[in-house]
């Protein structure tokens, strides 16, 4: 190969890699503030990262501990950006950062494979799609694992493909050592083994290709085991999950329907495993194996599976490919090719509606950031403070000084000293007791229409407020109500 050529080749490969890492690195930037707006689990990686190694080891024994090598993770960053990034970008760009990061590696990823699985403008177009859906930049923009396990599933699809192209010791290490790391960023990383599995048996790889990867995948699921059976203790931690979002399932069904119907466009694969032995299972898979779990206990988030929007990618990467090739090329006409090319430009366009809206507070359940400016706004010093359920105590993590001065009736020991989320709270009647003693309560509870829960301690705030109290102020933000209840003449200057 001559210089000329070899340089040639060098540029081609860039621009696969560096077109998808750019716009993803732009889609990420792009509203990452999301107007300060911070939503409840966010809230939660905010305050586990920000506690001391040890504290969070001996919460992890309570509580979240599917999440604690991600909390760890996230520990060690905001240690560096704490004292380096923090004064110029905020928090908020702090716990979205690695997200951003993470996706933007995973597009790279994707590119690369679907280069590897089909050719080069494949692999550009599918690592351009998977920068362009939404749920994508949805979970780029959020201080959640998802992005990461993301990124590790579609580099551990890579190195699969390179084993079974051409199998060595350090490629089935790596793909293990990636696969473990995902799942115990997420248990649910392990639903992409068997998408896995089935592109090595569909594609028909030799045995010993075979074995190999049964070998990898016994390792990660027995590095797994561990956390799998010590997390069975908290599981009530999802009990909150009832038939899956609606939403959810739509944006899942048209994925599916839509990557199915790419799947049928021709095109030659390059290597053993081919492009719908790997892209279909790993699209269809894991998504529909966690709705079977759910029909047994209900689990399904699409969050938690949100890898299997690189099946889509690489198939619709491949589609688009064939049909975008240059006027001339097998038998595509000039006005033909126009107007897939108007088509394809078209997409981001009507996507763009959709891709704003993720870029807003409303966007997410709640805003943790408006719920506690509005209780700021509301409180006066020396007003009693509850939380309805407990839970949302959560709702202070990120902005505790607009706390300050009120006192927290039901709190018995801090989320920090209890080694829990949310803290832990006085038995009901000694709420009672602490809230009939007070003049004004301020509550930070849920909207209406959310459902109640029925412990001593929550029944024993409702029933006090209902009988003793009487309703000051009301202000609704995203995801809560703020409300200000007074004793019988207490209301003066509050409402």
């Amino acid at each position: 190969m001559s210089a000329a050529a070899g340089r040639g080749a060098w540029a081609a490969q860039g621009v696969v890699v560096v077109l998808p890492a750019g716009l993803m690195l732009l889609l990420g930037a792009w509203g990452i503030r999301r107007q300060g707006a911070i939503w409840r689990d966010e809230a939660v990686t905010y305050d586990m990262a920000h506690r001391s190694l040890a504290d969070l080891g001996a919460t992890l024994l309570h509580v979240d501990v599917v999440h604690g090598l991600y909390y760890a993770l996230m520990h060690l960053w905001f240690a560096g950006y704490d004292t380096t990034l923090r004064g110029a970008l905020g928090d908020v760009v702090g716990l979205r950062l690695p997200s951003v990061v993470a996706m933007t590696v995973a597009a790279v990823g994707v590119a690369l494979l679907g280069e590897r699985l089909v050719g080069r403008r494949a692999g550009l177009c599918a690592g351009c799609t998977f920068a362009l859906i939404p749920v994508v930049q949805q979970y780029a923009q959020e201080g959640r694992s998802y992005a990461t396990v993301c990124a590790l599933v579609v580099w551990a699809s890579y190195l699969l493909v390179l084993a079974a192209a051409r199998p060595r010791r350090g490629l089935w290490v790596g793909y293990t050592a990636l696969m473990l790391v995902a799942c115990l960023l997420h248990e649910f990383a392990s639903l992409a083994l068997p998408a896995h599995g089935a592109a090595v048996v569909l594609a028909r790889l030799p045995r010993r290709v075979l074995r190999a990867w049964l070998l990898c995948a016994v390792t990660t699921l027995a590095g797994l085991a561990p956390l799998a059976v010590f997390s069975t203790r908290q599981s009530a931690q999802i009990s909150w999950l009832m038939w899956p979002d609606p939403v959810q399932l739509l944006t899942f069904a048209v994925l599916a329907v839509l990557g199915v119907a790419c799947a049928r466009v021709r095109v030659r694969s390059r290597g053993p495993i081919g492009l719908r032995a790997l892209a279909v299972p790993l699209l269809l898979l894991p998504t529909l194996l966690l709705l079977l779990l759910s029909h047994v206990e209900p689990a399904y988030v699409d969050r938690y599976v949100l890898y299997y929007v690189v099946g889509f990618a690489l198939l619709a990467g491949a589609a688009l490919a064939r049909l975008l090739r240059p006027a001339g090329e097998a038998g595509q006409t000039r006005g033909r090719r126009l107007r897939w090319v108007v088509a394809a430009g078209l997409v981001p366009v009507v996507l763009l509606p959709v891709n704003v809206h993720l870029r807003s507070p409303d966007s997410r359940v709640d805003d943790v950031t408006a719920i506690a400016h509005a209780l700021g706004e509301v409180a006066e010093p020396g007003d009693g403070l509850l939380f309805m359920p407990s839970r949302r105590r959560i709702w202070r993590a990120t902005l505790p000084h607009e706390f300050r001065g009120l006192h927290d009736l039901a709190l018995a020991k801090s989320p920090s000293t209890s080694h829990t989320l949310y803290g832990t709270e006085r038995s009901g009647d000694a709420i009672r007791d602490r809230m009939l003693a007070t003049r004004r309560i301020v509550v930070a509870g849920d909207p209406d229409g959310q459902p109640v829960d029925d412990n001593d301690q929550e029944i024993a705030k409702r029933s006090t407020l209902h009988t003793a109290f009487t309703i000051c102020r009301t202000v609704q933000v995203r995801g809560a109500r703020i409300t200000v209840y007074g004793r019988p003449g207490a209301c003066g200057g509050g409402g």
